[in-house]
């Protein structure tokens, strides 16, 4: 695996790991509360072993793919096609489709991730890139980017009403449940994004626009920091600490830390 660095307590997590907060810990009745609202059937999705390579030997060919669950039952189901990858990642689909599978609008979001920060120890992104750690960050730059994402939902919140923020393990989106924001054309997120943009918030544009239209599954997984992906209020972003907080740190890693 690339020699990531993250902050204290924050590693990738391995395949018995993820089996068990899969297992045990996977809150569907939360799932299902985040997704209260929606009429239409949503697409999931799995990356087994992009980033960590840690992965089952059986999807050796396909641990760096994208894998959509689309034929399932019942959340409980779609709990066992995830227990059966051990993914890495859960993503799901912010499209909204109708009953023959046409897109007929899209859920707004805008993504912060740490390693977007230009950080005063270990440089830009591309300098990160240079040194096959894209994907890494330290203390600082989460801070940072906790900031810009409280600074970023106190500007939306004068665009749009409906606005939740999730720790994605890393970093933050910010999600817009405005009614009018689901049939915003491509054009609009894009003018959006560009002027989020150009205010200087570290956004990845192309999950405003919705080119990528898959966004981390809030109470999964990030096996890559083996932290859980929870929603947060702007009240408690401020004294959020993703190394300490109980409802971010998984059974497993829990225990890492006491011992």
């Amino acid at each position: 695996m690339t020699n990531y660095y993250f902050p204290k307590g924050m590693r990738p997590s391995t395949l018995k790991e993820r089996l068990a907060f899969y297992a045990e810990e996977f809150r569907l009745d939360k799932v299902a509360e985040w997704f209260k609202g929606r009429k239409d059937k949503i697409q999931f999705a799995v990356i087994i072993g992009r980033h960590t390579k840690i992965y089952l030997k059986e999807y050796a060919e396909d641990f760096s793919t994208t894998i959509i669950i689309d034929d399932y039952e019942d959340l409980n189901d779609v709990k066992n096609q995830i227990i059966e990858f051990l993914p890495e990642g859960v993503y799901y689909d912010r499209n909204i489709y109708d009953d023959d599978g046409e897109v007929v609008g899209q859920e707004l979001a805008f993504d912060l991730d740490p390693e977007n920060i230009t950080c005063p120890i270990h440089g830009s992104l591309e300098d990160k890139m240079q040194r096959n750690q894209g994907l890494s960050f330290c203390e600082l730059e989460f801070q940072m980017i906790k900031d810009q994402t409280v600074s970023l939902y106190e500007y939306l919140e004068g665009l749009f009403s409906k606005l939740k923020i999730v720790y994605s393990g890393r970093g933050f989106h910010i999600h817009v449940f405005d009614d009018d924001a689901y049939q915003l054309k491509f054009k609009d997120r894009e003018a959006i994004a560009k002027d989020v943009k150009v205010k200087g918030f570290p956004i990845d544009t192309w999950v405003t626009t919705g080119d990528m239209r898959l966004i981390r599954l809030p109470y999964s997984l990030n096996g890559l920091v083996s932290r859980i992906v929870i929603p947060l209020s702007k009240s408690e972003m401020k004294d959020f600490d993703p190394t300490e907080d109980p409802r971010c740190i998984p059974d497993f890693a829990k225990r890492s830390i006491l011992h």
